[in-house]
């Protein structure tokens, strides 16, 4: 008999039909915004029916109990403490939260890199603004090795005057993978609270919250995990939790961390519920197994479009074609890679009118954005993708794309 979950049969042979998404459409983001499979969407409406069925007994009688039990849970799949752990929206909500429970003294500042995702800038700036601080940029070049990206880090901090680093695990952008247990190791050593966005981590990634030493860690559990969306992991050390000011105040405020932070009254928390069928999903598919199925066509999807790319445009940055051309440009370990494109696609315009191209004409979804003056785009593999859904787009791209 196969494995199920919610009647679905759940075996790897099974594995590009656990999806309900378009089968005309070659899905290439799911690092944007995932995709929830049909034994966690059941999963989800058989709580919404509960809660729809007696919406006083759902959330007056048991609710926070089941939050908690679920918090647990994820906390486990990701080796963080189950008592500093709070489910949140995503991880900017998580970022937000704790940007704005950390002390910041006039003069201040803020650290950055520019792999960071873009919502997460313009809340340190709201942040900064209010306290008389300010929000700097390490610049890190793309490709740039461990060493070099730690050293940046490092330069960059200005003893007494650095407040907090956000650092990346797997940045948005670019793909690129941050030592993070180094970085952090290095800039605690400097007196900096460092929070680790790992919205692309827990799924993707081996995951050992507690081994980071992180002041802050946040994960999104809805990209890579299975989870429904919205489904995010905030984990904050012991010294920090008393500290910690939810986004929304609400009667559990007098508990404090986690349970102020998670509870937002008349909310729909059916996803988090459910999110525990996404991880035990992912463990009967073999977590290993998905892993390595998806880092190795994310390589070989690299390859074969950055060959469409290059017979449109032969000329440009050698050593970052090249990388992408051999499947270097990026982390062995990442389910994302990312491809530079012609200097004519540079602007947050240009990138869309391309991205929107290739969904309209050539039914192809994949990641585009303008990074430091230059357009990437940016592949995603999962389960449920193929060569072929590559091959479309390399297609695509030949037609789309201006000539060198």
């Amino acid at each position: 008999m196969p494995s199920t979950i919610e009647g679905v049969p759940v075996g790897w042979e099974h594995r590009r039909t656990l999806f309900t998404l378009d089968p005309g459409t070659a899905h290439l983001s799911h690092g944007t915004f995932g995709a929830v499979p049909v034994p966690v969407q059941r999963a989800q409406q058989r709580l919404r029916d509960e809660m729809e069925s007696n919406p006083m007994a759902f959330f007056t009688r048991g609710l926070l109990d089941r939050i908690a039990h679920t918090r647990s849970h994820l906390a486990s799949f990701v080796g963080a403490d189950a008592d500093g752990v709070a489910l949140v929206p995503n991880a900017t909500a998580g970022a937000t939260a704790v940007l704005r429970s950390v002390s910041l003294a006039a003069g201040q500042e803020i650290l950055l890199t520019d792999h960071g995702y873009g919502a997460i800038r313009i809340s340190a700036d709201e942040v900064a603004g209010r306290a008389g601080a300010t929000v700097r940029m390490v610049a890190v070049p793309l490709g740039s090795d461990d060493d070099e990206i730690v050293a940046r880090l490092v330069d960059a901090v200005r003893p007494g005057w650095t407040r907090i680093a956000v650092i990346d695990q797997v940045a948005s952008p670019t793909a690129t993978q941050f030592p993070v247990d180094r970085i952090v190791a290095e800039l605690r050593r400097l007196g900096v609270l460092v929070l680790v966005d790992a919205a692309h981590a827990p799924g993707m990634l081996p995951v050992d919250v507690a081994a980071t030493g992180a002041d802050f860690w946040l994960g999104n559990l809805h990209k890579w995990a299975f989870a429904p969306r919205p489904t995010a992991l905030l984990a904050v050390a012991p010294e920090h939790r008393a500290v910690m000011r939810p986004l929304v105040v609400s009667w559990q405020q007098p508990r404090g961390f986690p349970a102020a932070q998670e509870f937002a009254g008349t909310l729909d928390y059916t996803a988090w519920l459910a999110a525990p069928a996404g991880t035990h999903l992912l463990r009967t598919l073999g977590l290993e197994r998905v892993r390595s199925h998806n880092a190795e066509l994310a390589v070989r999807g690299q390859r074969l479009v950055a060959e469409a790319v290059t017979a449109r445009w032969p000329r440009g940055p050698a050593d970052l074609i090249e990388s992408a051309r051999a499947g270097t440009l990026g982390s062995d370990a990442l389910s994302m890679r990312v491809i530079p494109l012609p200097p004519t696609i540079a602007d947050p315009d240009d990138v869309l009118a391309l991205q929107a191209r290739l969904a309209t004409e050539h039914r192809v979804e994949v990641g585009v954005a303008a990074w430091r003056g230059s357009g990437l785009l940016r592949l995603s593999a999962q389960v449920y993708n193929q060569i072929d859904d590559y091959d479309r787009l390399s297609h695509g791209l030949r037609e789309v794309l201006p000539s060198s």
